[in-house]
């Protein structure tokens, strides 16, 4: 669905809610001339005791971590934030959002270092519902290894949630849709699996479960996180430390994505070899199961994640 499809209203920008059509910038911006912000990607959840902001925290916390890594100084407090996010979701009458605050160096100067320019902060939230779409929840996705290497976490840090470096994951998601793909996998520059363009991860192999440990250049996702939180808690045994293999994908009992939009989703084949029995595995459904759970209050678990709208 196309923002000019929605019923959303308003966007926090600098401090004061802006009509939507009014949050704007100048052309000769630095963020949009060299990728120099940094963004995160949270949803609000309809819970059985209402609209709950899902490990807001933790999102908040990656924000200001990643502004560090590029002497972003971001001139709002977490609080803030939190209470802008909070009204824009209230005063819309969202029962459930998709959340994206933003940092990015503004308008002064146009030479490669932002010195003089001006950070620039907004939050805007809108409806969104899944990500790869409804049917890949249960019956899961079709994907492909991308020609395209995910940057080492030597040259770019792969820590950070940049704006810039999702032209990464843009060439090898359009990649694979080009090909008849729902999604791509990006390996690293050793050949070995880093993630998908906006998703972590996760092979099961004989009742165990794998993902690729922060030194394979991934992003360390806080679903990710998640997902490891709640298998442990099943009582399985999670390597989240792995290197895996090209190769090792295509003998897999399962593979599923996690992500904030792709939250758990099956991976049914990857360069048409099927995987498992070609359908959402026991394992993936025990998690994603436990997941929805989660995020929907089924349970009382993890009531520290929440943070009530």
């Amino acid at each position: 669905m196309s923002f000019a499809e929605m019923d959303v209203e308003t966007i926090w920008m600098d401090g004061e809610f802006v009509d939507w059509d009014d949050a704007q910038i100048h052309v000769l911006s630095h963020g949009l001339h060299y990728g120099t912000g940094v963004f995160e990607g949270a949803r609000c959840y309809d819970t059985e005791e209402g609209p709950a902001l899902f490990r807001w925290d933790e999102h908040l916390g990656r924000l200001f971590d990643s502004a560090k890594t590029y002497d972003l100084e971001i001139d709002h407090s977490r609080e803030e934030l939190t209470e802008a996010t909070l009204e824009l979701i209230r005063s819309q009458g969202f029962e459930s959002c998709y959340i994206r605050p933003i940092a990015f160096f503004g308008y002064d100067s146009l030479g490669v270092s932002p010195e003089g320019c001006p950070t620039r902060v907004a939050i805007a939230v809108w409806p969104w519902g899944t990500y790869l779409g409804e049917e890949a929840v249960e019956e899961g996705v079709e994907v492909m290894v991308s020609s395209w290497r995910k940057h080492a976490s030597s040259q770019i840090p792969t820590t950070s949630k940049t704006t810039g470096l999702y032209v990464n994951s843009l060439l090898a998601g359009e990649e694979a849709r080009r090909n008849g793909y729902a999604e791509a996998v990006v390996l690293n520059k050793e050949g070995n699996v880093a993630e998908g363009p906006g998703e972590n991860l996760f092979l099961v192999r004989d009742g165990e479960i794998h993902t690729p440990g922060l030194a394979q250049s991934i992003l360390d996702g806080i679903t990710r996180q998640t997902a490891v939180t709640l298998a442990r808690e099943l009582g399985y045994e999670v390597n989240d430390q792995a290197v895996i293999s090209r190769g090792e994908l295509y003998t897999a009992d399962e593979l599923f994505f996690t992500g904030t939009a792709a939250e758990v989703t099956p991976i049914r084949a990857v360069d048409d070899i099927e995987i498992g029995s070609g359908t959402r595995g026991p394992v993936t459904e025990e998690i994603q199961s436990a997941f929805f759970d989660l995020v929907e209050r089924r349970t009382d678990d993890h009531d520290e994640w929440f943070t009530p709208v």
